[in-house]
């Protein structure tokens, strides 16, 4: 099974915790108050909602704004260096545009 299958799963999993969750609150409470009953679905709910939160922060594939300025301003520098030495500023430019375009189709 592939990590993206798993996580799928695992949403899903949580998807029908919290639903039976939710039918098993209102169940148990219409059916005779029953705090211990009450507790222990809403825990369980709540549980799966935690393990939802985490394991969407773990799988997430987009960095951190800050990561992405840190490397334009890198890139930046390079580019910077390299006109200081000689090449052409628009050729530069235009090279590091189409890398771009061609990363974000394979990506």
């Amino acid at each position: 099974m592939t990590a993206a299958t798993s996580v799928r799963v695992l949403r899903w999993l949580c998807a029908v915790i919290f639903v039976c969750g939710i039918a098993g609150i209102i169940v148990s409470s219409i059916n005779g108050n029953n705090a211990g009953w009450v507790v222990s679905i809403g825990l369980t709910t709540s549980s799966a909602a935690v393990i939802l939160i985490v394991v969407s922060t773990v799988t997430a594939r987009q960095r951190i704004h800050v990561f992405d300025e840190v490397e334009a301003e890198q890139l930046e520098a390079q580019i910077a260096e390299q006109v200081q030495r000689g090449a052409s500023e628009d050729a530069l430019r235009d090279i590091v545009r189409r890398a771009i375009d061609l990363g974000r189709k394979t990506a």
